[in-house]
């Protein structure tokens, strides 16, 4: 049986041979599989996070069985969901590529809450300096019909909880799911 490997793209490295878990259907940042997947994994994750229209209010995660990719998450720009898919078949090993990555519905007001988020979270002088300063952020934002998801990867519960508290103060947020991982936990 070919083993299966879960990947999330924000600021964690894949560690092969740690336990996969799943969080609401969200790939964690570990790798589970067998040694010859780990390559492939490595591969996948590096053509996804160097996609140029890649940014903090993208969700990119992918799963790994055999040669097979499955990728998930959210997108702001259709043009992303399709270069992921191109970028992801040209790796070696992969021999065939599902895409489920959903394009989120075009809409001012859920721009003007990423801004906003962003703003919140990026300006706090505690988050903004620690985390703001990377090439792909690794606070992502997530916004769907006023509903905000933060996804990523933090160094601490503290940080966590001020991304939380930052992302509720900004007006027009209907609900705040604050899914941020704590490094190490």
């Amino acid at each position: 049986m070919k083993g299966i490997g879960f990947v999330l793209l924000m600021g964690a490295l894949a560690i092969p041979g740690t336990i996969a878990a799943q969080d609401k259907g969200h790939m964690d940042p570990y790798v589970n599989g067998p040694g010859n997947e780990a390559r492939m994994i490595k591969d996948v994750r590096r053509a996804l996070v160097t996609l140029p229209y890649y940014g903090v209010f993208d969700d990119l995660g992918f799963t790994v069985n055999g040669g097979m990719v499955t990728l998930v998450g959210q997108v702001v720009k259709p043009v992303l969901k399709d270069d992921a898919g191109r970028a992801v078949k040209r790796v070696e090993g992969v021999t065939g590529v599902t895409n489920n990555i959903e394009v989120l519905p075009l809409s001012p007001n859920d721009d003007n809450i990423r801004r906003a988020v962003y703003n919140a979270i990026y300006r706090d002088p505690s988050l903004g300096t620690r985390y703001g300063y990377q090439a792909l952020p690794s606070i992502h934002i997530i916004v769907k019909n006023g509903n905000v998801r933060l996804e990523g990867v933090v160094a601490n519960e503290m940080d966590r909880n001020i991304a939380g508290i930052r992302t509720n103060g900004v007006s027009g947020v209907f609900k705040v799911e604050n899914a941020l991982k704590v490094e190490g936990k």
